[in-house]
């Protein structure tokens, strides 16, 4: 018999906080980026084609904090005889765990804490279970957003755990589908992504699995070949053994690493983790989802201090990724034709193999891991299941229980206005919110009205329709809105149109004067190669608002990134308490110091509070290990002693070196 319930669950949680107050544009790719690649003519990879210049038109997720609080979320539980998985709505619909009643095992890395760390599009990313990533490369907008959840049911009344968004970039809806059959020992996600567009877009697809990092455990796929960086580009490795490593066990890798295995069209579509015993996690799909990958940290003290630092402060917890894709590799979108769906399955369950099969030689390793997942459920059966399953999918669902993003709801309203089709006429997408107001108004009256340039933007929109409206404003009728051109020369920003929003922003700060568009007008600057003038133009803007965070954090990076360190010290002394107390503020101020020659105020920065912890340090991100060495190397030389960065090991809580090895 299964259950689906929607539970309170008290998790330890870190405050997301607001949203940036500011676009995505000041580090925008001026091209789209395309990896140098070493490949065969007929590998047939899609490299770089889908990639975007930035994440507009959404706002980053930067200022969270680092402690942890007890939060109540409302979870979904999906549980039978042999399973229980536990889904956050709150977080992008993740999986967050997924327990084998018949063991009582978990089976994947299931986080413990609610620790959002800088590893997403939008910065927030939490570490563990399964992630849905879709849209564009990278962690996907709504990794750290409600999604729509909602009950509905299969044709024979299993229950089905509906979750659904509306993906801003590509512009299309997915949705997930998921179910646990009574007597099933496997989890099925059933997923339908819909391009209901006159064009064909790119789509990425990946499904992220976090497991233990465990000795003597070994990942498995049918593969001999897998993609991977080599020498800068991405070229093909032996499986499993390249450079004298056996790759097929994570713990075998020194660096953090990604390996993509080449499955060949005519084999079964699965990748699992086993144990030393032979036990472990195993996901498997039809035949869309072709991809397959492994993601290690590597056995360094910079991979060490990231998995700490996702999880519990202290944690000695280890995992690894396993994860599959509609591509081959995560570097490419694939292009989804005009006014279709793709869809496919995917299942998730425990697997008990023969363990001297497993670890023994690959072929046979491969043969026992898909003879075990036959016993589960065979290739034909997970091709008819979703056959079986299409008018459950497009069907509504009997009860919504949370909703998402109100995105979706305006772009049904614009269509409404527009006499168009609405999207996915079978999901609901509820009603609008403060972020989408202004554009109601704009499509209602051809104005944004009357904005006050001390309020931050509530939103910001790329879509052509929308940018038509803006055009169309600032041309007539709304030709003397301050708002009107700030919003119009942000999307011209985003397109790359430089000299055109430039234009723009500069008419909205002549109309009347905002924050806002000075920093378009030095994110323009920026992108045109006046790194001096950026970070001027910058610095004026957080100087206008100087209680805004985002604008302080971007004002100090930017004077930094140009050595304008006296100058950094300046402002950060006249910021207000609060603003000037971030950590990421404090981490430019120590270094600041440190150049204009006040090495023991840097020092004492660095290790204040045992220690400096910046909460939203990027994946790769080494400022606070390079300023402890720059430290270490200023005592040295006023010392007059001798200091060797190559043999000098940084205290664990500074060293986030994912290429450093022990």
């Amino acid at each position: 018999m299964t259950s689906l319930t929607f539970p309170d669950i008290t998790m330890p949680a870190q405050r997301l906080g607001a949203e940036s107050s500011l676009p995505p544009l000041s580090q925008m790719a001026k091209t789209a980026w395309v990896p140098k690649t070493n490949l065969d003519e007929d590998d047939g990879l899609y490299c770089g084609y889908g990639s975007v210049l930035s994440p507009f038109p959404y706002r980053m997720q930067d200022n969270y904090e680092r402690q942890l609080h007890d939060t109540v979320f409302k979870a979904a539980v999906l549980e039978n005889e042999y399973l229980k998985a536990v889904f956050m709505p709150a977080y992008g619909g993740k999986l967050w765990s997924l327990i084998d009643k018949t063991t009582g095992r978990e089976l994947f890395m299931a986080n413990p804490v609610v620790r959002p760390c800088n590893l997403a599009i939008r910065n927030a990313w939490t570490s563990g279970g399964v992630e849905w990533n879709c849209g564009f490369l990278g962690h996907h907008p709504h990794t750290c957003s409600q999604i729509y959840t909602a009950r509905a049911a299969l044709d024979d009344g299993t229950p089905v755990l509906r979750m659904y968004e509306y993906e801003r970039v590509r512009r299309v809806v997915y949705q997930m589908d998921f179910f646990l059959p009574g007597r099933s020992k496997l989890l099925y996600v059933r997923v339908r992504i819909v391009n209901d567009r006159p064009y064909v877009t790119p789509i990425y697809w990946w499904s992220n699995i976090a497991v233990p990092e465990e000795e003597g455990a070994r990942v498995i796929a049918p593969v001999t070949e897998t993609f991977t960086h080599i020498d800068g580009a991405i070229a093909k490795a032996p499986v499993p053994h390249y450079l004298n490593t056996d790759i097929t066990y994570p713990v075998n890798q020194r660096r953090s690493v990604d390996f993509f295995w080449k499955i060949p069209d005519a084999k079964r579509k699965y990748i699992c983790q086993l144990d030393k015993d032979g036990y472990g996690l195993i996901q498997t799909s039809t035949a869309r989802l072709k991809g397959r990958k492994l993601f290690v940290w590597g056995q360094g003290p910079g991979g060490d201090r990231w998995q700490e630092f996702l999880t519990r402060d202290g944690s000695d917890e280890r995992y690894a990724e396993i994860q599959a894709g509609l591509a081959h590799t995560q570097y490419e979108s694939l292009p989804m034709p005009p006014r279709s769906a793709w869809e496919w399955l995917e299942a998730y369950g425990a697997m008990q193999a023969d363990a001297s099969a497993v670890h023994g030689d690959w072929e046979d390793a491969k043969r026992e891991a898909e003879s075990r997942l036959d016993d589960l459920v065979s290739a034909q059966a997970m091709e008819e299941m979703l056959k079986a399953t299409h008018g459950a999918a497009v069907s509504p669902a009997e009860e919504t229980i949370l909703y998402g993003s109100g995105w979706g709801a305006l772009e049904n309203y614009r269509r409404g206005k527009a006499g168009e089709s609405v999207m996915c006429p079978h999901l609901d997408f509820g009603g609008t919110y403060t972020e989408q107001e202004q554009w109601k108004t704009l499509l209602d009256t051809g104005s944004f009205g009357n904005v006050c340039p001390d309020r931050v933007p509530p939103s910001w929109i790329s879509d052509g329709e929308w940018f038509g409206l803006m055009e169309k404003a600032a041309g007539q009728g709304d030709e003397y809105n301050w708002y009107t051109w700030l919003q119009y020369g942000m999307t011209l920003l985003a397109r790359n149109h430089l000299d055109k929003a430039a234009s723009a922003l500069s008419r909205s700060f002549a109309l009347k004067q905002s924050a806002w568009a000075l920093y378009g007008l030095s994110c323009v600057a920026g992108l045109s190669g006046q790194a001096e003038k950026a970070a001027n133009l910058t610095l004026q803007a957080a100087e206008m608002k100087p209680d805004d965070p985002s604008l302080a954090k971007e004002a100090v990076r930017m004077l930094s990134s140009v050595g304008k360190y006296t100058r950094v010290i300046d402002f950060i002394e006249k910021l207000p308490a609060e603003t000037a107390a971030i950590p990421r503020v404090r981490l430019s101020l120590a270094a600041a110091y440190l150049q204009c020659g006040r090495i023991d105020e840097a020092e004492a920065l660095l290790y204040e509070g045992g220690g400096i912890v910046v909460a939203d340090i990027r994946e790769g991100e080494v400022s606070i290990t390079d300023l402890w060495f720059s430290i270490e190397e200023a005592k040295a030389a006023r010392d007059g002693r001798e200091f060797d960065r190559a043999t000098a090991r940084p205290p664990a809580v500074f060293d986030f070196r994912m290429n450093a090895v022990k």
